[in-house]
């Protein structure tokens, strides 16, 4: 299957403004989709509301606007620019979003766009969680049990049913924006309104809580002769209860059976299959330990922040090749350089990778310093090494915040191992380095399993 010739025109919508959940791993998957669309000659028109970044530089698209992300400017753009076709899942949640809205309000009929990359109905599978949950109900895939709802009230009358504590997450939102765990009803009717405000469709899910269980993650990409590969699994060593863009995490996964990662990686086929998304997918799977029990917590059909630590850590340019797919390649018209083409590509490679974040507590005065369901973190950094305790110690050197190892960070290493043991109570980004120090004084490893 040669590149689309029913199309000549393609707009990108980037992802706007930096801010905590959206940082600059989607200027790169933008930066990546022109790249990879010019090459195939198709002329780019690339819409922005951020001057400062790499995808809105010269000669990166054929027409560059930086105009407000809104449904009524693009619309307007649209009609000057008559683009044949519109890519939305390299432009983080904003593209998605956008292009929903744009559908649904009949802009991109009337000027007779057509979607490519992922189907518009596969965006409302994924984000919206009522359809979420017909689809993997229908694919007898588990879900932590839950319901959808539109306001404050129902919301109540949901979690009494589930049992303290619950989850809420807003549907059409990223980085857990105006979602969290709540232990009570005050806290709910917080939360709650919040999630409502944040949503786009005032839509969200009470969600049983699954604290405490192993998050795990795949990136899979998949074509238009629907051949699927994984490009990469990644394990949070953070348990359930911290965002994964909070959480610090390892690839390949280093204490999962092969067994469980075979099960994960069916489970992904299967969804990646039923919603339709040509591309790059990220799929978050939570796992209990103790009875074996492994439920899908949310899918991206987009390229996300996973998306980009996955890229960096085996060197496959998910983006970049999400892109061509979108333009009508397949994967075994793309050459790799070990099997030959790209359909027969299996993770490989005798490293791990930890990704470690960054906060800035000190920078927000007034803000406590605890990790939950919504994102904190304000960048993270990536390091590779032959073992996980040199990939671990080069993390932490890498974050230029003067520490060079896990010990003696502030004071802990004064304090007693009550202390550092009640300071574990709740997840902090201090945690590891309390932990090391925890153990330097004596505690036992399963007290500390318990406690985090």
């Amino acid at each position: 299957m040669p590149r689309r010739t029913d199309i000549n025109k393609v707009m990108i919508i980037g992802s706007g403004p930096i801010v905590i959940g959206q940082a600059c791993e989607f200027d790169y998957s933008g930066t990546q989709a022109c790249k990879a669309l010019r090459k195939l000659g198709y002329e780019i028109v690339l819409v922005n509301s951020n001057p400062a970044t790499i995808m809105t530089d010269p000669g990166m698209a054929d027409r560059t606007y930086i105009e407000p992300l809104t449904a009524s400017v693009l619309e307007k753009i649209i009609a000057k620019e008559r683009p044949d076709a519109l890519l939305p899942n390299l432009g983080g949640q904003n593209g998605l979003n956008l292009s929903s809205e744009l559908y649904k309000s009949g802009v991109l009929d009337k000027y007779d766009v057509q979607v490519i990359g992922v189907n518009v109905d596969a965006i409302e599978r994924g984000e919206d969680r009522i359809a979420f949950k017909e689809t993997m109900k229908r694919l007898g895939i588990d879900l932590p049990e839950s319901e959808a709802v539109y306001s404050v009230e129902d919301a109540e009358r949901v979690a009494d049913r589930l049992g303290y504590p619950v989850v809420i997450r807003p549907a059409y939102t990223m980085g857990g924006t105006g979602g969290g765990l709540v232990y009570n009803v005050d806290e709910l009717r917080v939360v709650a309104s919040r999630g409502i405000s944040a949503s786009r469709i005032g839509q969200i899910l009470i969600e049983e809580s699954v604290l405490g269980w192993e998050e795990l993650e795949l990136e899979v990409v998949r074509d238009a002769k629907n051949q699927i590969i994984t490009v990469c699994f990644i394990e949070n060593v953070d348990a359930m209860g911290v965002h994964t863009g909070d959480s610090y995490c390892v690839a390949p996964m280093l204490t999962i059976a092969p067994e469980l990662q075979q099960r994960l990686q069916k489970h992904s086929y299967d969804i990646v299959e039923a919603i339709g998304v040509i591309g790059g997918t990220n799929i978050q799977f939570a796992h209990n330990p103790k009875t074996g029990r492994v439920v899908v917590i949310e899918i991206n059909p987009r390229t996300s922040r996973s998306s980009a630590l996955a890229s960096k850590a085996t060197g496959f340019p998910i983006a970049l090749v999400s892109s061509m797919l979108a333009g009508g390649l397949t994967m075994d018209e793309i050459p790799y350089w070990r099997d030959g083409t790209l359909e027969k590509y299996t993770p490989s490679g005798e490293y791990v990778v930890v990704k470690f974040c960054r906060w800035a507590f000190e920078k927000f005065p007034g803000v406590i310093d605890q990790l939950g369901t919504q994102m904190r973190a304000v960048g993270e950094a990536m390091s590779i090494g032959k073992t996980y305790k040199e990939a671990f110690q080069k993390a932490i050197r890498s974050m230029e915040t003067g520490r060079y190892g896990l010990g003696f960070a502030k004071d802990f290493n004064k304090r007693s191992l009550e202390e550092l043991m009640s300071m574990l109570a709740v997840p902090t980004s201090e945690r590891q380095f309390i932990m090391y120090e925890a153990l330097r004084k004596g505690a036992r490893i399963d007290d500390l399993y318990a406690k985090t």
